[in-house]
Formats: structure tokens, C-alpha cells, sequence
């Protein structure tokens, strides 16, 4: 059996800035996805645990934690106040995430955004896992600080998919919420000091300009900027038919 990958590689090649990916059909029969980066590749499961592993029998390290901490609650009559997690348990379940984070950017170049969503949800419940139960504030933060990253790729495959259906008014909702959920993390956490050099805040800002530049105009916002332009151009005679048309449209 060779290990020479260098035919893979010919074949494809890689290229800088941009999320070289595919997805197909393993030999075990389950679905791969292949990350093309310089020094080679990167591949994983399109679903379950990326690299395949179910560690302790379950599909995921945090299926694991949860499942512990259960069996501290039975034990304690449902009280978990003293169940923490060590420095190793939050390090193995960061490795973890990582791991999906590979994915769901994968998975959003594919455009596959529903499996993007459902990545990003487990992800943000890690967080929580491990701000609730992390035994220091530096401990859960270590996790927590990636939670703008999560967030806003979130609200990316939900915006994806309402552009899809043309659905600009919800687009716009979904990135004006997703926005304010950012900054709330950065006020919550005395972080203000992020808020004007945070990415994602300035990604999902960016993209709502553009969304609302593409957004066609409503009848009524047809009407109501013909009316500007003709009262621009002294044109009383069509202005005064642009507000007929309002008055008929309210």
C-alpha cells in the first residue's frame, strides 16, 4: 500500500485565501468532506464526530460530559453545584469543537446549510457546558471567546437560506438580531473594548449594506421614491399622482 498522497494533490490544487473544498462518497459508505490546504489535506465526516472517533462509545466527547454529569445529579438529588469540569476535560472538549468548526465552514462553502446550523448549535452548547461547569472565568472563557465566530456563521447559513427564497426582510431581521446578540457577548463580558475591531461584527455589518442595496424596492417604496424625484425636479403634476397612488395604497 502506498501513503503517497502526491497524485490527490496534483489533481487539485490549492488556493490561497479561499475555502477549497468537496464533499463525496467513502468506502465505508459514509459521506467524506476533503479541506484542501498548502501542506495537503484535511478530511472528515459530513455527520457524527468529524474524525469518526466515538470516544467512550458515544458520538462525542460532550455526549460523554453530559452523561456524567447525569450521574452526578442522580447521585447528589439532582444537585449539581459542586460537578466541575478539570483543565484536561475543557482542553479535550475545545479540541473537540475545533474540530466541528473545520466542518461547518466546510460545510458552509458547500452551501449545505441546515448541517452548518445544526454544527454551530452543538458548538454553542459546549460553550455553555463549559462556562457552567469550568472550574475558573479563564477556563470557560478559553471556549467562550470563539462564540462571535459561532454566531455569526449561524446567522450566515440562516440568511443563506432565506436569500435562497428571496426573503430580504427576514435576512435583515436574522443579521440585525445577530448583531445585537455580538455586542450583548462583548457588554456582558466587559469586552466593550472589542466592539469596533470585532470581524464578525464588522462581516455581518458589511453584509447587511449589501443586502439592503440588493433588496428590491416594495410598491410602496417604488411609489414613495418617484414621488421624492419628481418633487427634485419641481414636477408637481406627477408628484401630486405619486401621493394619490399612496393614499389609494394606505
Amino acid at each position: 500500500m502506498s501513503f503517497d498522497i502526491s497524485a490527490l494533490l496534483d489533481q487539485w490544487d490549492y488556493q490561497p485565501g479561499q475555502v477549497v473544498v468537496r464533499r463525496f462518497r467513502g468506502q465505508d459508505g459514509a459521506d467524506k468532506i476533503q479541506l484542501r490546504v498548502d501542506l495537503g489535506l484535511l478530511q472528515m465526516n459530513a455527520t457524527g464526530r468529524p474524525d469518526g472517533k466515538r470516544p467512550f462509545g458515544r458520538e462525542s466527547l460532550l455526549e460523554y460530559y453530559l452523561d456524567l454529569l447525569a450521574k452526578f445529579r442522580r447521585e447528589h438529588d439532582n444537585d449539581d453545584k459542586s460537578f466541575r469540569l478539570t483543565p484536561e476535560d475543557c482542553g479535550r472538549l475545545q479540541q473537540e469543537a475545533i474540530q466541528y468548526h473545520h466542518r461547518y465552514i466546510c460545510l458552509f462553502q458547500l452551501e449545505d446549510f441546515n448541517a452548518v446550523i445544526e454544527d454551530a448549535q452543538r458548538n454553542l452548547k459546549v460553550f455553555d457546558f463549559v462556562s457552567k461547569y469550568a472550574g475558573s472565568d479563564e477556563l470557560a472563557w478559553s471556549l467562550q471567546q470563539f462564540r462571535p465566530q459561532l454566531l455569526m456563521m449561524r446567522v450566515r447559513a440562516r440568511g443563506a437560506m432565506a436569500l435562497k427564497d428571496n426573503r430580504y426582510d427576514e435576512v435583515i431581521r436574522l443579521v440585525e438580531d445577530g448583531l445585537e446578540e455580538i455586542r450583548q457577548f462583548y457588554r456582558e463580558h466587559d469586552r466593550q473594548d472589542l466592539l469596533d475591531s470585532s470581524g464578525e461584527l464588522q462581516s455581518l455589518e458589511l453584509w447587511l449594506q449589501e443586502i439592503h442595496t440588493k433588496r428590491p424596492l416594495s410598491a410602496r417604496e417604488k411609489l414613495q421614491s418617484a414621488l421624492n424625484e419628481a418633487v427634485k425636479n419641481e414636477d408637481y403634476e406627477e408628484a401630486a399622482r405619486m401621493r394619490d397612488a399612496l393614499r389609494k395604497m394606505s
